[in-house]
């Protein structure tokens, strides 16, 4: 916006109605006050009068101190009371003006059209029925205070009621505007971040991941002081792998592409095959299911063999996610998993087992000694 208030990230962006509305409840103000002098010598009770010309005046400024910044606190009750004091200065006039001037002259009530300010603010708080529903209440009390109905009183209920609604149906729209231009700014963000993030994971991958791995593998075959250096690699090509699949930005309803997190562990003993199309699930899910894989991977590396590969599919079932990790190494007895929860080793239990539980899928192991090992890790959406 320029020239007038200008709403910043993060700032309700109905901020320059509300200073509208403090204006127009000052400038209505003016006018009842005028009206109130210009009748003061008809008036039943003029004394009345001049008390709720200061009651308006007090609350007045009360109002535009807390609608010039309409933030914390219960905004809503005080909107409430706000409409409740326009209220009673409007059944004031039943003892300031005469029967005359009620019933017949058809002289504007005290307030005048300082309680519009009350509708216009229920409308900016609570929206397009709210709105309508505070002109309606105005509208109620204008046919009481007068005692009957005509068209005029009619026409001045149609528009505070249609006021109302309008007003609150223009609030509520610009900010489902501002929250939906703040979602794509966020959206664009993310894929900016994830793409970068991608790029330097798949530099890492063909360079130092590679170079790790065969200073790894090499460093084994060689033994003594090289065996030690190789170890060190392994255990910084696994860190460095954990680094560049751990938690990439996931977007505002918090979803990330699981297939771009698995292939970052692909290595040249490790295939990883993934739709062409983002797998998105829950950050959370996404997360905890590439820990599991990588704990499925890090079993191969210890115990499948020198030359043991493995393969990682995912599968997306629509109504539920599939993660297989196999490899053609020595495979496990049957009983090597219970007895190495028994022993203390947790791995499988509480790194694989457990983190799929936790999402409420299922894990399934099939395996035989010299026929290799695959797990099957289900998810439901």
């Amino acid at each position: 916006m320029s020239g007038g208030a200008v709403v910043r990230q993060g700032q309700d962006p109905t901020l320059p109605f509300w200073r509208a509305a403090v204006i127009l409840r000052i400038l209505t103000l003016l006018f009842a006050l005028g009206v109130v002098y210009y009748h003061r010598t008809f008036y039943e009770r003029p004394w009345l009068a001049f008390v709720m010309g200061g009651v308006m005046i007090v609350w007045t400024v009360v109002v535009s101190i807390r609608y010039w910044r309409p933030v914390g606190g219960n905004l809503l009750a005080f909107t409430v009371v706000d409409l409740v004091v326009c209220c009673a200065v409007m059944t004031s006039s039943r003892w300031v003006l005469t029967f005359t001037q009620l019933k017949v002259q058809a002289t504007p009530l005290v307030p005048t059209i300082w309680v519009t300010g009350a509708v216009a603010v229920g409308a900016l708080h609570a929206g397009a029925v709210a709105g309508a529903a505070f002109g309606a209440v105005v509208a109620a009390f204008n046919y009481g205070v007068r005692g009957y109905f005509d068209v005029d009183l009619t026409r001045d209920m149609i528009l505070l009621v249609g006021i109302g609604f309008a007003l609150g149906l223009a609030a509520s729209s610009l900010r489902q505007a501002r929250r939906s231009q703040e979602r794509l700014a966020e959206a664009l963000r993310v894929e900016a971040a994830t793409a970068e993030r991608e790029r330097l994971a798949r530099s890492i991958h063909d360079g130092v991941l590679q170079v790790l791995a065969r200073v790894r593998r090499r460093g084994a075959e060689l033994g003594g002081e090289a065996a030690e250096l190789a170890k060190l690699a392994g255990q910084q090509e696994v860190a460095l792998r954990a680094l560049v699949s751990s938690a990439p930005a996931a977007s505002e309803e918090g979803m990330a592409d699981l297939g771009a997190r698995l292939k970052v562990l692909e290595t040249d003993r490790v295939s990883v095959s993934a739709p062409a199309t983002a797998v998105l699930v829950p950050a959370e899910t996404a997360t905890e299911l590439t820990a599991a894989v990588r704990e499925a991977l890090i079993n191969v590396e210890r115990h499948a063999g020198a030359e043991a590969r493995a393969w990682v599919l995912l599968e997306d079932l629509g109504s539920e996610i599939v993660v297989s990790v196999r490899d053609d190494g020595v495979g496990i007895a049957p009983e090597r998993v219970a007895e190495a929860e028994r022993e203390g080793r947790m791995g499988i239990a509480k790194s694989l087992r457990g983190r799929v539980a936790a999402l409420g899928g299922t894990v399934n192991l099939e395996t035989a000694p010299g026929e290799g090992v695959e797990w099957e890790l289900r998810v439901t959406r």
